[in-house]
């Protein structure tokens, strides 16, 4: 961009008025010059002024700030601390109470390991005594095997010589009736009977309870036995309430052949030590029974 300066010339008349002109400018230039020197020191220090004023709050505001921060943090550290200590404790005892805990779960263990320990070595000699007392009755049961062959083969060679002889006619041997609970008896008879050819007869027992004037016929079971040597009656029955009989009749039947026995019914007196209840009573005695 061009700039052109133009330059003015007064003519001659005037130059004074010019001159004035300029003059009175150059005057009021300079005046204003000051004035605005005035204004601007004024500005200025006001301005200094209010920069130092904001330093200053700028300072406090800091000042504050770092106060509010140290405080902040020393309540901070003390309320960490009072906790991390509360906490501390808390776990100390938690920690004492677990080890105490497992202090005793540790001895029970111990006692536990100890009892097993023993049950264990009571557990091996019961083994081992139960194997013992299982080899003695092997032998015991082995023993027992081979007396019972040879019992039994004597049995026959006596049957052979019996039935060569003519046998052994039907009769009892044994007889037995105790009381038992709950109005019952148990009954037993031992019986004995080789035919003459040796072979086995059917048997049939007859049990018959008398009083004075009625009779009452005690149902056996089985009610037939096969004989050939020794047969063992065996039973139970319940008395009719009531009747109280005097005497007892058995009679027998086998091989066109039969017995007829009387006993007194004192046969029926009671025992001592009789259990209250027929549940709590053995099974019936197949021992020979004693005369």
């Amino acid at each position: 961009m061009r700039v052109k300066i133009v330059l003015r010339f007064c003519s001659q008349p005037a130059r004074l008025s010019c001159q004035d002109a300029i003059s009175y400018k150059l005057e009021r230039s300079r005046h204003s010059l000051q004035v605005s020197n005035g204004t601007i020191d004024s500005r200025n220090s006001l301005s200094a002024s209010q920069t130092g004023a904001s330093t200053l709050v700028l300072a406090l505001f800091v000042v504050a700030i770092l106060a509010t921060a140290i405080v902040g943090l020393v309540f901070g550290h003390k309320l960490g601390y009072q906790r991390g200590f509360h906490a501390m404790q808390t776990e100390t005892k938690q920690a004492i109470i677990n080890s105490t805990e497992a202090t005793k779960e540790l001895k029970d263990l111990r006692v536990s390991n100890k009892i097993a320990t023993s049950e264990a070595a009571t557990a091996k000699q019961e083994l081992a005594i139960s194997l013992t007392n299982l080899e003695e009755l092997r032998v015991t049961q082995k023993e027992l095997t081979i007396e019972n062959k040879q019992v039994t083969q004597l049995n026959e060679l006596y049957t052979e010589v019996i039935s060569d002889n003519g046998g052994m006619p039907l009769q009892i041997i044994g007889a037995n009736i105790k009381p038992l609970p709950e109005n019952a008896f148990e009954y037993g008879f031992d019986v004995g009977m080789l035919s003459k050819d040796g072979t086995a007869k059917r048997l049939t027992p007859i049990l018959t309870l008398i009083d004075n004037d009625d009779f009452v016929e005690v149902p056996l079971d089985p009610a037939s036995y096969s004989i050939k040597g020794i047969v063992r009656i065996r039973g139970r029955f319940m008395m009719p309430s009531g009747f109280k009989p005097l005497q007892a009749k058995l009679t027998l039947r086998a091989g066109g052949q039969q017995k007829e026995q009387l006993y007194d019914w004192r046969l029926g007196d009671r025992v001592d030590n009789m259990p209250l209840s027929l549940l709590d009573l053995p099974e019936v005695d197949e021992s020979p029974i004693q005369p």
